[in-house]
């Protein structure tokens, strides 16, 4: 198991979104692993695995910061190893728990399922991707470079009238607030973009900023909008700021307030 060493940020390999860091060493004289983790709601834990020799079987112990206890044994095959075993509640209900970790391209991928009829049907518990480690500042710069494409690919989608991608991108409580104090929810921009009552020429960005706090983003742009509003003219440029929140699912857009026209440049 020893593929599962290292000092590793977890990532949920679905949304793609970071949920712990954890380490994993060698301890007593290689013949044990040491798990240390800690995610983002405070869960703190600590495995100990080792191969029982005597049985021919690994076998994991992991405890908690919330009391938990479970115990884990299984084997190792084709190079992923698969440990099962029962997670007893307060109320004494037991759970079954099946856990197994694999090396991957990108580091380790660990996955579980977990059964209430015991063992009649499974139901997926987690994904889980562990990449090796970043500094606070390589993460920034890496969500930055995500959140920056995302916003470009935004506003590519609002001057394509393309409401399918819009729909992707936007929180479903988004709101917009223009320079004029109009508020503007996620329906109403869906609406205007199915309706082609604008047709744009340009919807770009002239000038992109993004600054990065955890999991949230703010991007600052300059934007010039050219086109045709209900058969009329349009062509301005305004300053804009997009507030992007990490969620299980990806970033997501979750509100803008836009300044109003700038005064044309001489």
């Amino acid at each position: 198991m020893d593929f599962w060493i290292g000092d590793w940020d977890v990532f949920d390999a679905e949304g793609g979104t970071k949920t712990a860091q954890v380490r994993i060493d060698k301890s007593l004289d290689g013949c044990a692993l040491v798990e240390n983790y800690e995610d983002s709601t405070g869960l703190r834990g600590q495995s100990l695995s080792i191969y029982d020799e005597s049985r021919k079987v690994w076998h994991q112990s992991w405890v908690t910061n919330h009391g938990q206890l479970l115990l884990l044994e299984g084997q190792m095959r084709g190079g992923e190893m698969t440990l099962n075993g029962k997670y007893r509640a307060s109320t004494g209900d037991e759970t079954l728990v099946r856990g197994s970790w694999k090396p991957v391209e990108e580091g380790v991928r660990e996955t579980a399922a977990k059964s209430t009829d015991n063992g009649t049907t499974w139901k997926p518990w987690f994904n889980l991707l562990f990449r090796p480690r970043q500094d606070d500042q390589a993460l920034r710069e890496e969500d930055s470079k995500i959140v920056a494409a995302l916003d470009t690919k935004y506003q590519a989608a609002v001057k394509a009238n393309d409401d399918v991608t819009m729909d992707r991108l936007l929180a479903n409580d988004f709101l917009l607030v223009t320079g004029n104090g109009r508020k503007v929810t996620k329906s109403d921009l869906l609406a205007e973009a199915r309706s082609r009552s604008v047709i744009y020429e340009k919807q770009d960005e002239l000038l992109q900023f993004v600054h990065v706090w955890g999991d949230t983003a703010v991007v600052t742009a300059k934007l010039w909008v050219k086109g045709t509003d209900s058969g009329k003219p349009i062509d301005y440029k305004l300053w804009f700021s997009d507030t992007y929140v990490r969620t299980p699912s990806g970033w997501k857009y979750v509100l803008g307030q836009a300044s109003r026209p700038l005064d044309p440049e001489p």
